[in-house]
């Protein structure tokens, strides 16, 4: 038996003598005259065939490695060049083997493409292949996947450049919508421009994204608008520098969305802001600069801090004027905003001028069925309501829902906060039924809106409970307040400001049942609440102060109520000026004390003041009016005093 040289190679290479003449194989072989056959019979070198091989020896290799003959003679050219010794023919033609075949499988590659570049570059390396030349075809296939980044690099542009125009396009329907009032169509288009923007563009994003959070806070889809705009000023601090006038024109949104969603302290932050960066990059007088003071102040309003809102009302009514022709929108929002200052100081005659003012700009700007117009009639709707005309109130109130059904359907929050308008109406004019139905079609749509444990929802439940509490329907009033005392307790905690409405509604109502234990502390930490938030000059403490003297009144602790009254009296005065309707308010309940003290002189002097402020305000026929014009002819009859009260009956009426 032969010992035979192990080399495993399934093909059979047949060489001419000269081609290994000068080769040692190393190790056993065996030898048949001129032929040499290493391995297991595989591989024959053989001396016969001194031109070459024999064409059904590049068949078999053909078949043997899925090869084209062209291909296997490339093979052993190349053996040959590099004079490969007999032990590494296998792994060394397995090598070439595989490598072309990679090299074919990259051809594939670049058959799709349609680049007269790349088409050339293929057509190269292909030929280099078939020449055996595979490291030309490397360098051909490099220049060919360089050319294809170019390509590719040159669609994304294009592709990005589709999706910009196609947002673009979105944009541009959604701004029809808004001209067609549909904001909640608008909101979707502008949405899903946000999302065709392609990354590398965000500042576009940031512009659709803004109009996307405009067009959401119309709809009233207050968590979407604040998705958009948070979104918005994330891309504009990063991308924009911090004294750029567009950073304040975001804020100034924000601002104002938080405002409309009870987040008041984000609110002023936001406000405030703006306003630090409009002051050093405008003069004194800019429009944008007027648009930020009125946003502030309207702020300032709802917080009850009168004198900063007048201040920053009446700097940007100044400004407005300086820059803009005198039915301009901005003045409309001057005015109206002003009337609501005046109306919450009791200046009814001046608020109500000044709304009227707003709503002639409206309708010459937007026409009549325009949110805008809707909500400055409910605006002069309270303004009637809060002196006792509750006919043009309801009026108004009615109008302004028409408008705003037509516009947003009936489940829009704005429909909600005109329901609560109207429902409040009622209650004030004895149709419970009909303030009942109103106040829980308010709820439901703010369920479906915001969900059952935002504030809004937790202020319905305290308009049922107020409701409830007026009918006498004591445990289910308890119940409703209990609920929306939760709701916000869990929100803001136990100590902020927002809870003192509920909290005086609770201790109301105990001491409506004579629960005076139970109301005390609530009146207490009301208090408390108040001069923690607030300081002890605030008027939300003035009101706690009166509420709690109230109190002390039915237990007769006659020199606490004194004491009580008078300093509620003092911050109001200071707040307010001293013919505000809340100031006649406490004068009046300091003519109850006296009146039940015996002290009538003292109590006469006081019922004459706020009498006088009484009618001033609200006119001769206001439950106001009436009430204290009554309780001053008792106090003349129980000194006596018969000519003066018959000179008052004739003189008031």
């Amino acid at each position: 038996m032969h010992k035979l040289i192990t080399v495993n190679l399934f093909i059979y290479l047949i060489f001419c003598n000269s081609l290994y003449a000068d080769v040692k194989i190393k190790g056993d072989f065996n030898s048949f005259g001129d032929t040499y056959i290493i391995g297991k019979g595989n591989i024959y070198i053989t001396k016969k065939y001194i031109e070459g091989v024999k064409p059904e020896e590049y068949l078999k290799l053909a078949k043997t490695f899925d090869v084209t003959e062209t291909a296997v003679k490339n093979f052993l050219k190349i053996l040959k060049k590099k004079q490969v010794p007999p032990e590494n023919l296998d792994s060394t033609f397995r090598q070439i083997a595989t490598r072309h075949k990679k090299l074919l499988s990259r051809l594939k590659q670049f058959n799709l493409f349609v680049d007269p570049e790349i088409k050339e570059l293929r057509k190269k390396a292909e030929q280099a292949i078939n020449n055996g030349d595979y490291d030309k075809a490397d360098i051909y296939f490099k220049e060919a996947a360089k050319r294809l980044l170019v390509c590719a690099n040159h669609l994304i542009k294009e592709a990005n450049n589709c999706k910009l125009s196609a947002a673009e396009t979105k944009v541009e329907n959604g701004d029809l919508e808004l001209i067609r009032i549909n904001y909640k169509a608008a909101t979707k288009l502008f949405k899903e421009a946000v999302e065709l923007v392609p990354d590398g563009h965000e500042l576009k994003k940031s512009e659709y994204q803004q109009k996307w959070g405009d067009a959401a806070r119309t709809a009233g889809l207050y968590i979407e608008s604040q998705t958009a705009l948070e979104k918005c000023l994330a891309i504009r601090r990063k991308f924009i520098p911090k004294d750029d006038h567009v950073i304040p024109e975001i804020l100034n949104r924000l601002g104002g969305l938080y405002n409309d969603t009870g987040e008041y302290v984000k609110a002023e932050i936001m406000f405030k802001e703006a306003l630090k960066i409009q002051e050093i990059i405008f003069d004194k007088n800019h429009s944008e600069l007027g648009a930020t003071l009125n946003n502030l102040a309207g702020l300032y309003l709802y917080q009850k801090k009168y004198a900063q809102a007048e201040s920053l009302f009446k700097r940007s009514l100044e400004i407005t004027k300086k820059n803009f022709n005198n039915n301009h929108l901005n003045f409309s929002a001057c005015y109206n905003n002003l009337a609501l200052l005046y109306e919450k100081q009791g200046k009814y005659t001046e608020a109500e001028r000044l709304y009227k003012k707003a709503l002639e700009i409206l309708k010459i700007n937007f026409g009549e069925n325009h949110p805008h117009f809707a909500a400055s009639l409910n605006n002069l709707a309270l303004t009637y309501k809060a002196q006792g005309k509750y006919l043009e109130a309801e009026f108004q109130f009615k109008k302004s829902l028409k408008i705003l059904q037509k516009i947003f359907g009936d489940n829009h929050p704005n429909i909600a906060h005109l329901l609560r308008s109207l429902a409040s109406l009622y209650k004030l004019k004895g149709n419970y039924s009909e303030a009942e139905s109103f106040f829980y079609k308010a709820l439901k749509i703010s369920i479906i809106t915001f969900g059952n444990n935002h504030q809004y929802v937790s202020s319905i439940l305290n308009d049922l409970g107020r409701l409830y509490m007026s009918q006498g329907r004591n445990t289910e009033a308890e119940s409703f307040y209990m609920k929306a005392l939760e709701i916000k307790e869990k929100k803001f905690g136990k100590d902020h400001p927002i809870l003192r409405t509920i909290l005086a509604n609770l201790a109301e109502l105990y001491k409506t049942q004579g629960k005076y234990t139970e109301a005390e502390p609530l009146y207490k930490r009301i208090i408390k609440i108040n001069e923690k938030a607030y300081g002890k000059k605030h008027l939300s403490v003035a009101t706690a102060l009166n509420d709690l003297a109230i109190l002390y009144y039915l237990k007769k602790r006659f020199d606490e109520v004194e004491s009580l009254l008078k300093k509620a009296l003092e911050i109001r005065k200071i707040e307010l000026g001293k013919n505000h309707t809340e100031v006649a308010t406490v004068l009046f309940n300091l003519v109850k004390l006296y009146e039940a003290q015996g002290k009538y002189a003292e109590a006469e002097y006081f019922c004459k003041r706020s009498l006088k402020i009484f009618t001033n305000a609200f006119g001769k026929n206001h439950p106001n009016t009436r009430t204290t014009f009554n309780t001053l002819l008792d106090l003349y009859k129980f000194q006596g005093k018969y000519e003066e009260a018959t000179f008052l009956s004739m003189d008031h009426y």
